[in-house]
C-alpha cells in the first residue's frame, strides 16, 4: 500500500507540475508573443506637426512614439540607444511621446530623449512603436516604423539611411510607409488605419 501511495503522490505531483508549466507558458505567450497580422500597417504622416515650441528651422528632430504596454517596444529600445549615441553628437535632437493615458517610463538608457506633452496629429497614429523625423527646416522627412519584422537593428532599420541623408544635407521625403511587423494599436479604438 505504501508504494501505491508513493506512486499516486508522484503522479499527482507530476500532474500539478505539468499544469503549472502549461499555465506559465500560456501566460508568457499571451503577454510577450504576438502573432504578426498578415495585414500591413500604413503609416501616413500628413497630419503630423512639430509642437509650436519646436517648429521651424532648427536641428534635425526625431520623435519616438511609444506605448509602455506594447511588448513590441522591447525590440527597438537597444537600437534607439545606438541611434542616440551615434546621431545626438551630430546635432540630432531626440524626443519621445508616450501614448496618451498610458503609464510607464523608458529605460534609463534612453534618458537622452526629451519627453513631449503632445505632437499635433499624433492622436491619429495607426500604431507604435513609430518614429517621425523632421529636417533642419522643420519639414517632416520620415514617418513610419523603425523597421519591418519582429525586431529592429541597424541591419534592417529604415532610420539610419534617413538620418545619414539629413545629416549630410540631402533632402528626404518618406512620410508614407507600408510595413508588416510587431506593432501595437495607438488610437483608442485599436483599429489600424
Amino acid at each position: 500500500m505504501t508504494s501505491r501511495r508513493r506512486l499516486l503522490l508522484s503522479c499527482l505531483l507530476a500532474l500539478l507540475c505539468a499544469i503549472g508549466l502549461l499555465s506559465a507558458y500560456q501566460w508568457f505567450q499571451g503577454r510577450y508573443i504576438r502573432p504578426f497580422s498578415q495585414q500591413p500597417t500604413l503609416f501616413a504622416g500628413d497630419i503630423l506637426q512639430l509642437p509650436a515650441e519646436l517648429a521651424g528651422p532648427g536641428p534635425i528632430r526625431l520623435v519616438h512614439f511609444w506605448d509602455p504596454a506594447c511588448p513590441c517596444n522591447v525590440g527597438n529600445q537597444q537600437h534607439l540607444v545606438e541611434l542616440l549615441a551615434r546621431f545626438a553628437p551630430q546635432g540630432v535632437a531626440f524626443y519621445s511621446l508616450q501614448k496618451p493615458g498610458s503609464r510607464g517610463q523608458l529605460p534609463s538608457t534612453l534618458a537622452g530623449l526629451k519627453a513631449l506633452a503632445g505632437v499635433p496629429g499624433a492622436e491619429q497614429l495607426p500604431a507604435s512603436p513609430a518614429v517621425a523625423i523632421w529636417d533642419r527646416q522643420g519639414r517632416l522627412a520620415y514617418f513610419g516604423p523603425y523597421s519591418e519584422g519582429a525586431t529592429c537593428s541597424s541591419s534592417n532599420s529604415f532610420i539610419e539611411p534617413v538620418l545619414e541623408a539629413l545629416v549630410s544635407g540631402r533632402a528626404v521625403n518618406a512620410t508614407h510607409t507600408l510595413a508588416l511587423g510587431c506593432y501595437c494599436p495607438w488610437n483608442p479604438t485599436g483599429i489600424k488605419q
